[in-house]
């Protein structure tokens, strides 16, 4: 797994715990088992307390199966195999809510999980934790973005590292302190990296540094125009990205100023 994947799953996870339909779900399912109170809760935790017990494990839940499911669901598989990796992301996930439910039984009642019922507490917990990864699975592809087709254009890892409400085509990267500005059609975002490591993340996007502090995407250049011994990229949104002399010929073999 790549560097770039843990950061990918987090703001997947992000996106999809803010969908208002998740959050209506999570609060509803939270509602639900507060009032009925399960496992003895209804009477051994008054309403506050039991809220808040039931809120904690709907939302916990939720993150461990997603995580779960995004690790072992996301390869792209059909059919039994597909099935069978809901079972074992089923499974994994109640496992750790078995663990999780045993810790917080211990801190809240002074028990360990369910006192007598434990075994049968437990399979139900597994087959329960088996149903909802089913779910979530076809809860998560109606969220995803559908598949790009077989002949879509080299991804750009870069993006991967932005807020998905500002990935679109590279204009252009320049360096702040630290930081780089990664600046798209859809918007910017300061990124804590070197401009070198970035522009190794661009994929196939037609572009190249022309400066000791600036990338620019050759096909987001509105004009160019001579400033001394230097130029001046006009680019098709932000402001115009500088070009210094020993970058010119590079502007020159792009065809975006006269030989």
């Amino acid at each position: 797994m790549s560097d770039l994947q843990p950061q990918f799953a987090l703001r997947e996870w992000q996106r999809h715990l803010l969908h208002p339909l998740t959050l209506t779900a999570l609060a509803a399912v939270s509602a639900v088992l507060c009032l009925i109170g399960p496992f003895g809760t209804l009477t051994s935790l008054s309403l506050v307390p039991r809220a808040a017990y039931w809120t904690f494990l709907t939302f916990a839940g939720y993150t461990t199966g997603y995580l779960v499911s995004y690790a072992v669901l996301r390869p792209s598989v059909s059919g039994v195999a597909h099935l069978m990796r809901i079972l074992v992301a089923g499974a994994l996930t109640g496992f750790a809510m078995i663990a999780l439910v045993a810790v917080l039984n211990w801190l809240v009642f002074g028990i360990a999980l369910f006192g007598d019922e434990t075994l049968k507490v437990s399979g139900t917990t597994l087959v329960i934790s088996v149903i909802v990864m089913a779910v979530l699975d076809l809860f998560t592809r109606h969220l995803s973005p559908a598949p790009a087709p077989a002949d879509a254009p080299e991804t750009v890892p870069l993006l991967d590292r932005i807020p998905l409400d500002k990935r679109g085509p590279l204009i252009a990267i320049s360096v702040e302190d630290h930081y780089v500005r990664v600046r798209t059609t859809k918007g910017e975002e300061m990124i804590l990296m070197r401009l070198a490591d970035a522009i190794r993340e661009v994929g196939a996007t037609p572009g190249a540094q022309v400066h000791r502090s600036h990338w620019a995407a050759f096909d987001q250049v509105t004009s160019a125009t001579r400033d001394g011994d230097r130029a001046l990229l006009q680019m098709t949104k932000g402001g115009d990205v500088p070009v210094s002399r020993r970058h010119i010929p590079t502007i020159k073999e792009a065809g975006l100023l006269p030989r």
